[in-house]
């Protein structure tokens, strides 16, 4: 029995070590939680990352909401910026730059949700959705919402172009992706229909027509993200529920895969549903990046207004992963992001 019990304890002992040898190591440097905090307004939302040439560095832009201001009902989120910052060292650490000087029609106005394209002639395209009227005075969800294009060389100095043609007063929340024929598309959250998700199709970024229902409106969602990771077309939206995710071998057809990013996680300003996110692929990597509610929202008005524990965000990120065919995300699993500008 003696025998047999030393030879149980060197076999549990090995099998320990060589399980313990094929476990991945964790990174010797891990990703920040959170990833970014606006240091104006406390209120950063809607990111979109690109790769800045001039400035050899990233820059990510986002949605400046103005959380740490005492304004009624949601004006704190309206009279928005797009806020910029930037990281020089792959995405690990970032620091404000200040607020996209975009030209705008309207005295009182918001910016939110932008997406950045770059064409084949070097020039930069943002996508961003545009609301009129003084934000203090929009106390609810009201007003008409446009999507404006403008271009740019250096990402700073921007021209505008265009509102797109997308058949509605209330479309928000633009996003970007160049088809295998060369045509790109745009997805956009329509408000006046039922919030679903539909697309425009273009030859040059200028001249756009709708296409046919792209099969991912069926589900409400804000904040479509396109993009191709791993053989397949991916779209993430968010139902304030985590975020849907939808699968296509060509941009038309999507099969439903269910959610990432509905269980809330544990590192810090990350205990909540993850929101209207980014994703940059790397080569064989892909980043999420998302924004958090930290605290949640179910907090009571104060003198009728919302508390700033309620309203204030923060910037996370993950790592995307495919497993058995289906987008995945363990937001709690430590990762050293980064970020390679594309060829």
């Amino acid at each position: 029995m003696i025998v047999s019990s030393i030879v149980i304890l060197f076999a549990t002992h090995f099998q320990s070590a060589g399980q313990a040898a094929q476990r991945p190591p964790e990174p010797a440097v891990v990703t920040p939680a959170p990833l970014y905090r606006d240091p104006v307004f406390d209120g950063a939302a809607d990111p979109v990352l690109v790769w800045n040439p001039n400035r050899k560095a990233w820059w990510m832009l986002y949605t400046q909401r103005r959380a740490n201001l005492d304004l009624p009902g949601v004006a704190w989120c309206h009279g928005s910026e797009i806020g910029v910052a930037e990281s020089k060292d792959h995405g690990m650490s970032w620091h404000y730059v200040g607020q996209l000087p975009l030209s705008h029609p309207d005295t009182g106005y918001s910016f939110w949700a932008p997406d950045i394209v770059k064409d084949d002639h070097g020039v930069f395209h943002i996508f961003v959705s545009y609301v009129p009227g003084a934000g203090d005075k929009h106390v609810d969800w009201d007003g008409d919402r446009y999507i404006f294009r403008y271009t740019s060389r250096d990402l700073w100095n921007w021209k505008f172009e265009q509102r797109l043609p997308t058949g509605s007063d209330h479309c928000i929340d633009p996003s970007l992706c160049r088809m295998e024929n060369g045509k790109w598309r745009v997805w956009y959250k329509d408000e006046a229909a039922r919030s679903a998700t539909y697309a425009l199709e273009s030859d040059d970024l200028a001249t756009w027509k709708k296409i046919p229902d792209p099969s991912v409106s069926k589900l409400y969602g804000e904040g479509p993200k396109v993009f191709h990771f791993k053989d397949s077309y991916w779209l993430i939206k968010d139902p304030d529920s985590g975020l849907d995710v939808y699968r296509s071998p060509n941009l038309d057809h999507w099969t439903y895969q269910g959610k990432i990013l509905e269980v809330p996680g544990k590192r810090s300003d990350d205990a909540s549903i993850g929101k209207h996110a980014d994703v940059v692929v790397c080569r064989d990597r892909a980043f999420i990046i998302y924004f958090t509610h930290p605290n949640g929202q179910d907090y009571p008005e104060k003198n009728g207004k919302m508390q700033l524990a309620a309203k204030r965000s923060s910037i996370q990120a993950a790592e995307l992963k495919v497993e058995n065919g289906k987008l995945t995300c363990d937001r709690n699993k430590p990762f050293q992001i980064n970020l390679t500008p594309s060829k």
